[in-house]
């Protein structure tokens, strides 16, 4: 059996040094305690690193984008990254095959957070990095790597620096000019000064000079490669801070047979700062430019990256441009201005999102020609320059995903696009994208929806199966259920992705007279924008120019013919909700909808029998026809057999109910309990039904898997129990691979992150109430897996069709992934 990554969907965690821009064109990121790697050209996210026991904090390629003109020869390129608990992990990344390795954890780890890595190449062996920590120190590490793949890397400690109670937040490094042998480290945090350190590169660093202007938090610094200015030797050294400014300092090597001149008095000696001594050589330090452009915290400067083609030797040109981030939702682009030399604002992108909530950095590709900015909701946002003669930035398509633990998942009815519902407040449809650039017409999955956006935390979804238009009933931290219907726009848009025009569309889109939805500004409702409101201009005269809570743009409903970015799909791609269903006493916990699209099952967290009954709602009229009474704590999952002739319920009471559920005509629905049995000696967290039969599977945090049949009208019997798994069993799902033998495959997944499948086998019996036996079919490799609890597994279809090899499993998890496997059965 093979397994094979087809999907990542993941954000970006929220902190400010996370995302790095390698030399070799990925860009790495912190998606909880994994780390992530996408490709800006397509978009996609290529893999996870699992070993952080941490939120990551930070990340930076080794060489980054920065460093990229001397990787021309590399075939390895390195990665550091650091997390919430000190922990700092390296990677190697070989570009011939496109496998990562874990290389090494630094010892000596921090005893606090890592908040920022800074390093420079060398040498294309040699690496010097410095980590900052919320302990209050930095420590500065020499690297050799290996000259052959998988070799051992030699990594030795030059330095660790305490650096008092205020920690440092931000780092630079870089070698001095006219005298390699010394580095030159700049940190800047919370006490609004910027300190300057110097060492060589194995030896101790010692306080050089501090620089003193700006009156907030420094947030990021970054050293230029060295300047030669008319026969000047110079460093630029750019910082921003939490005052929204941006300050440009210069370093300039002193020429000793200078300095006995009488200096001429000019403005220059007022403004001149403190000297920088360094060895042999001292550096005088000037503010060279002041940059205010930004309406709030600047969270990140950075130099741009020289271009590749004007290396000559060693000697490498730092071009005059600086790319600014900051809360105010923008980017910006500096640059002198030819005559004058004074520093103007030239490019500004990103200034019309309303719903980016700031940006938490800004970086640029290695050629220069695209940047890349990282918001406030996880979201990447890619702009390029497409321009011939002039600039002109466009944005481009970029891998999204929740930003906080994804908590269920729902395929819909014919399995054209996987629904996902997580504690970030949203809710996400992804769906693969039929490419047509590509040769093999390869689909590349995107998110192309975000049909609800809430202000509470979603624990479940259950997509309403049966005929008519798409629908959804999602439960959050809230008591009370809602219901959407999916609009005309977003139905436009299947059409698209599918690019098949299937006979329900046209059906469904001749009825379906609402275009999208509206979401007021303090309110959880998303409100209907009809067809033909949508073609009338509204008059909004009297709002221009106020921009008060209640007043909020207006969305406009988008047809996509292309995969979307995040400003549309936070705005413009809402579906309006058509009920809600009252009745439950506490939070939704969990939901499942029956097969033929009649009954939807709910149920609450509890710590008592009443509030935890089990709730049917009748689809349609909405009406509450059933209360089912089984369980004194949470129902944890529930699930209608394949012929919806029982539900299944397990709870964190150790039990599990079997009910038959009996249609009376159309309104009518009589219930009754066949069987309630402790069945684990801990929470059971899972459950699944055979497609074929009446066996179902149950998974507990007792770390077993169990298989039970429905014998007759009131039992229940145990058939087999799986071998102990090393960790909680947390979600399960059955695969129905053969009608007939009653052969199928059970999807394990774990709270370490872990997904196996195993083989049932009938054997004996007549078939039908058979003696079921197991076999382990296939582990999955830890770098294709979740990297902590998975939540919830399911089977794209679960009834497979003989002719097709392959089938598709996706599945979510506490590290905020969605992913989606495509398993080959041999």
């Amino acid at each position: 059996m093979e397994v094979k990554r087809v999907f990542v969907g993941a954000g970006c965690n929220r902190v400010v040094n996370n995302v790095s821009c390698g030399a070799s064109g990925l860009v790495s990121f912190g998606a909880q305690n994994a780390v992530a790697i996408f490709c800006p050209k397509t978009a996609q996210i290529l893999t996870t690193l699992p070993g952080h026991k941490a939120s990551v904090n930070c990340t930076l390629w080794l060489p980054n984008s920065k460093f990229a003109f001397k990787a021309k020869q590399l075939e390895q390129h390195f990665l550091l990254s650091g997390d919430a608990e000190g922990v700092i992990i390296l990677w190697e990344y070989s570009l011939v095959d496109a496998k990562w390795r874990y290389v090494l954890q630094v010892p000596q780890a921090h005893k606090k957070g890592v908040t920022c890595i800074t390093a420079i190449m060398v040498s294309q062996q040699e690496a010097v990095f410095a980590s900052a920590s919320s302990d209050g120190t930095v420590n500065v590490w020499e690297v050799v790597f290996p000259s052959t793949r998988g070799g051992d890397c030699k990594l030795s400690c030059s330095d660790s620096l305490f650096v008092g109670q205020k920690p440092m937040v931000a780092l630079s490094l870089a070698e001095l000019p006219g005298n390699s042998k010394q580095l030159v480290l700049a940190m800047g945090g919370l006490d609004n000064k910027i300190h300057l350190y110097c060492g060589e590169r194995n030896g101790k660093f010692l306080r050089a000079c501090e620089l003193k202007a700006h009156t907030d938090w420094i947030r990021s610094l970054d050293l230029s490669l060295p300047v030669y200015v008319n026969g000047e030797t110079s460093l630029l050294l750019v910082s921003s801070s939490q005052d929204k400014g941006i300050r440009i300092w210069k370093m300039t090597l002193q020429d000793s047979s200078a300095s006995n001149k009488k200096q001429q008095t000019s403005l220059a000696s007022y403004i001149k700062g403190p000297v920088l001594v360094a060895g042999s050589s001292s550096y005088q330090i000037s503010m060279e430019s002041l940059l205010i452009g930004h309406e709030d915290w600047v969270y990140s400067v950075e130099w741009q990256p020289p271009s590749t083609s004007s290396v000559e030797g060693i000697e490498c040109f730092q071009p005059q441009s600086i790319l600014s981030a900051s809360m105010d939702k923008t980017m910006l682009i500096w640059q002198p201005e030819k005559t004058t030399g004074i520093w103007m604002n030239v490019v500004t992108v990103g200034e019309l999102s309303h719903c980016a909530l700031g940006f938490y950095g800004g970086h640029w590709s290695p050629n220069a020609d695209s940047i890349l900015a990282h918001g406030y909701g996880g979201s990447f946002h890619l702009w390029k320059d497409v321009g011939i003669e002039y600039d002109d930035w466009k944005p481009q398509k970029v891998p999204s995903g929740h930003f906080a633990a994804v908590s269920d998942i729902a395929w819909a009815r014919c399995g054209e696009y996987m629904m996902s519902v997580s504690h970030d407040q949203s809710t996400r449809v992804f769906a693969p994208w039929l490419n047509n650039t590509s040769v093999e017409n390869e689909e590349s999955w995107h998110e192309i929806a975000r049909p609800q956006v809430h202000g509470h935390d979603i624990n479940c979804v259950t997509v309403i199966k049966g005929k008519g238009n798409h629908r959804f009933v999602g439960g959050a931290d809230e008591k009370v259920a809602r219901v959407f219907e999916s609009p005309l726009s977003f139905l436009k848009t299947l059409s698209h992705v599918t690019s098949d025009n299937s006979s329900f569309s046209a059906d469904i889109q001749a009825d379906v007279q609402i275009l999208g939805a509206n979401m007021s500004a303090l309110g959880l409702s998303q409100k209907p924008i009809y067809v033909q409101a949508a073609s009338t201009p509204t008059d909004r005269s009297n709002t221009e120019g106020f921009d008060t809570l209640e007043t909020v743009p207006e969305a406009v409903p988008v047809v996509l013919t292309e995969p979307p970015i995040e400003e549309q799909l936070a705005w413009h791609t809402l579906w309006p909700e058509s009920h809600k269903l009252y009745g439950h006493g506490n939070e939704l916990f969990s939901l499942c909808c029956d097969h033929d699209g009649k009954l939807v099952a709910s149920s609450c967290k509890a710590q008592s029998a009443p509030v935890a009954e089990i709730w049917l709602w009748q689809v349609g009229s909405w009406k509450s026809v059933g209360r089912l009474q089984s369980h004194s704590l949470t129902v944890t999952q529930m699930e209608f057999s394949h012929d919806n002739q029982y539900l299944l319920a397990v709870s964190r009471d150790r039990h599990f109910s079997v009910f038959q559920i009996n249609h009376k005509g159309t309104d009518e629905i009589n219930y009754q309990l066949v069987a309630k049995q402790e069945a684990h000696k801990r929470i059971i967290w899972s459950c699944s039904w055979n497609p074929f039969g009446h066996e179902f599977a149950t998974g507990s945090r007792d770390k077993t898997v169990k298989i039970w049949t429905v014998e007759t009208e009131t039992s229940v019997k145990l058939l087999l129990t799986l071998p102990p798994f090393k960790s909680s069993v947390t979600a399960l799902s059955w695969l129905g691979l053969d009608s007939h033998s009653n052969r199928g495959l059970l999807a394990v997944g774990m709270e370490n992150g872990l997904i196996e499948l195993w083989n049932l086998n009938s054997r004996g019996g007549d078939g039908h109430l058979s003696v079921q036996n197991a076999s382990p079919a296939v582990k999955f490799d830890p770098f294709l897996c979740h990297v902590s609890t998975v939540q919830r597994l399911s089977w794209r279809n679960p009834q497979k069709s003989e002719d097709s090899e392959t089938v598709q499993l996706a599945s979510c998890g506490a590290d905020h992934c969605v992913r989606i496997f495509s398993v080959t059965i041999t």
